[in-house]
């Protein structure tokens, strides 16, 4: 006696006993596992965000002997004249080396008229880090991936307008585009 896929799933819910179809078993075990994946998917985006989290370090030992100051005016004695100013400045001996304050990749190293040899690194989130009136930044090239901490030039006096102060890192912080203010900053 032949016996129908009604009678079956009747016969077998009565008997106590859960017939489902084998690709039905196969879906719902691939829906699950589907789940749990994007779920740890999840979890692990969080945690990769979590260590993207940039730090900033101070590119070399030294007092601040200019603050940062956007807002406010402070006298320059080079130009003789009030400016303002949207970076530190420090103090460092001549060929003090100077560090990168966060992994980035080197975007220019130009000789500016007003600032002297200067770098710039681009970090993520839209972070830059400028390095200016140095002697010399023949440690890395244009394009170049860096690190916290490696040397990327020497402390000089290139900068024409801050020639009158002693010898000095001119560093600035930005953010798309924006200077902040870099003591805030680093750690």
């Amino acid at each position: 006696m032949k016996t129908t896929n009604a009678e079956k799933s009747s016969n077998g819910i009565q008997n106590g006993v859960n017939q489902v179809d084998e690709p039905d078993t196969k879906v719902e075990t691939n829906s699950n596992a589907n789940t749990n994946n994007n779920s740890n998917a999840n979890v692990q985006n969080n945690v990769v965000e979590a260590k993207k989290e940039i730090t900033f370090v101070k590119p070399t030992e030294g007092d601040i002997i200019c603050e940062y100051a956007k807002e406010n005016l402070i006298y320059s004695e080079t130009l003789k004249e009030w400016i303002t100013h949207t970076a530190i400045d420090i103090k460092a001996d001549k060929t003090s080396v100077i560090k990168a304050s966060a992994d980035g990749i080197v975007k220019s190293i130009v000789n500016d008229p007003r600032y002297g040899l200067t770098v710039v690194i681009e970090h993520d989130d839209g972070y830059e880090t400028v390095y200016a009136n140095l002697l010399t930044a023949e440690f890395v090239v244009v394009g170049e991936e860096v690190t916290q901490g490696q040397t990327i030039g020497t402390v000089g006096n290139t900068a024409s307008f801050e020639s009158s102060m002693e010898c000095h890192l001119h560093f600035e912080l930005i953010k798309d585009g924006e200077y902040l203010d870099p003591t805030i900053y680093l750690k």
